[in-house]
């Protein structure tokens, strides 16, 4: 009697046909998503995070990932780990912005000059360490290629930068690895794209395009790549989460996003 009851539940013409209305209903909303990528150029997500800067607050991620913990430079740095990280690219595509943004109330305590060269800190928890990274950013104009040597030496991860809205500092991406390259074969490299938030203002098309472009060079080069917005702080400190947990060896995946549109991550 068991038996047969559970065979007239599984042919119940009324389950069928709810099922067949939900596979309907997901159908059509997924339709929509379409349309409305096709005819804004953006996905609703991001259209709201223009018109309502208040909801973009930095990303939250996995607890399996460590806070970045801020410290007073004046402790005892005996257990203080200090590790270099360039960052690269033409000039005025937001490097400055991307890093004061990601360093915080600790960039009014350390931030200097020295012939294009621009140097910040932040410091951090990793498991019981004290982690300070020294974030080595060289001025993108031209002349400077001198300075390329000093930036990059010693550093364990090279982030190489450019403008999602200007195709010429794409451009520039294989120039700037191949000049960091010449002083550090070892380092993690990253390409990213930054002002993600004018990015989508673009076409559609025109978003594929470059997204296609900057995802093949980091298939060429064998790096990972961010799309960010220091302005709403998209991808800022999660590009600093996998670099730490790529040198820790810390328990936390990274997620490709592929999705035109959003700020993708790829690798």
């Amino acid at each position: 009697m068991n038996q047969f009851c559970q065979i007239m539940f599984r042919f119940n013409p009324r389950r069928k046909i709810q099922r067949h209305i939900s596979i309907i209903r997901r159908c059509i909303l997924r339709i929509w998503d379409h349309v409305l990528i096709c005819s804004l150029g953006k996905p609703v997500r991001y259209r709201r995070m223009l018109s309502h800067r208040s909801l973009a607050t930095d990303e939250t991620m996995p607890s399996a990932t460590p806070p970045p913990i801020c410290h007073n430079h004046h402790d005892n740095d005996s257990d203080l780990v200090a590790l270099k990280i360039s960052l690269l690219g033409d000039c005025q595509i937001g490097k400055t912005s991307f890093l004061a943004k990601y360093v915080g109330n600790e960039k009014d305590e350390g931030v200097k000059h020295n012939n294009g060269l621009k140097l910040m800190k932040k410091t951090l928890m990793v498991k019981d360490a004290r982690i300070s990274y020294s974030l080595w950013e060289l001025d993108g104009d031209e002349g400077l290629e001198q300075q390329i040597p000093v930036a990059c030496k010693g550093s364990v991860a090279i982030l190489i930068m450019f403008d999602l809205t200007s195709r010429v500092t794409l451009n520039s991406v294989i120039r700037w690895y191949q000049e960091a390259r010449r002083w550090n074969q070892t380092a993690v490299p990253v390409i990213i794209g930054t002002k993600f938030d004018d990015f989508i203002q673009l076409p559609i098309d025109l978003q594929w395009t470059i997204a296609s472009q900057a995802r093949a060079y980091a298939k060429v080069l064998n790096a990972t790549l961010f799309f960010s917005s220091a302005t709403y702080n998209i991808n800022v400190n999660k590009i600093f989460k996998f670099i730490t947990a790529k040198l820790f060896d810390l328990p936390w995946t990274l997620e490709r996003n592929l999705t035109i549109g959003e700020p993708i991550i790829d690798f």
